[in-house]
């Protein structure tokens, strides 16, 4: 690893599952009971904005039943650790990275605890529930505030970070993801094009494995700290 010095890492669904936080897509293709064009879109949003609103209140709610597992803590440990560059991009919108105590990460699908204004454009924290429109603390509006939540269709956050960042690493892990979801099942072509090594650590192939110089199947909690281990006890 000492031939590796910026690391840059993406998480997807697959590390939070262990923690409880139910998976992105079922086999049945509901999302925890709802079609995904119901509860995953703006134009759902302007449809039905109560059904929207009360998925994502649960969904935050929820969060104060889990908590972060051996995979994040992993990680976070590996980032205080390490003396390179280091970036954590994550696809989940729960907080369980920030938690393990992350400084060097981003969200690209957005945060279930931040509200975005569709009024003013300004991002807030925000732990409560959306439904009852409350009012935006940026501009003082009631009535215009959504999930800060990525949808099908909407630009994911902080592309050109991440584009930077892959093009100047030398090595990418990819961590529970499905590798069928884009453009983060790019990241590993983007990485490949930088000549940096890669890795895939997921429960089960993925629709990318073949594209990984090396791929190690098994439960995140496991697969993750022994890799951190191997890491840092190389340099």
């Amino acid at each position: 690893m000492s031939r590796h010095p910026n690391i840059v890492i993406l998480t997807g669904a697959g590390i939070s599952a262990e923690s409880g936080v139910p998976t992105f897509r079922a086999s049945d293709g509901l999302w925890e009971n709802h079609r995904i064009e119901d509860v995953a879109t703006p134009q759902a949003f302007r449809r039905n904005p109560t059904l929207v609103q009360t998925f994502y209140d649960q969904r935050r709610a929820f969060l104060g039943q889990v908590n972060p597992n051996a995979a994040h803590l992993a990680l976070a440990r590996l980032e205080a650790a390490w003396k390179g560059d280091f970036l954590l991009v994550t696809q989940n919108v729960d907080d369980l990275h920030d938690r393990a105590g992350h400084n060097q990460l981003l969200h690209m699908h957005g945060e279930l605890n931040s509200a975005l204004c569709t009024r003013c454009g300004a991002a807030r924290p925000w732990t409560g529930p959306l439904l009852g429109n409350p009012t935006c603390p940026a501009c003082r509006q009631p009535g215009g505030l959504r999930p800060d939540i990525v949808w099908f269709g909407e630009m994911p956050y902080h592309m050109n970070r991440i584009e930077a960042a892959l093009a100047a690493c030398d090595l990418f892990v990819s961590i529970g993801t499905s590798g069928a979801v884009y453009p983060a099942a790019g990241f590993v072509g983007w990485a490949r094009d930088a000549e940096a090594k890669t890795l895939e650590l997921n429960l089960e192939p993925s629709a990318g494995t073949p594209m990984f110089d090396e791929a190690r199947h098994g439960p995140a909690s496991v697969l993750v700290p022994a890799w951190v281990e191997e890491v840092l006890g190389s340099r």
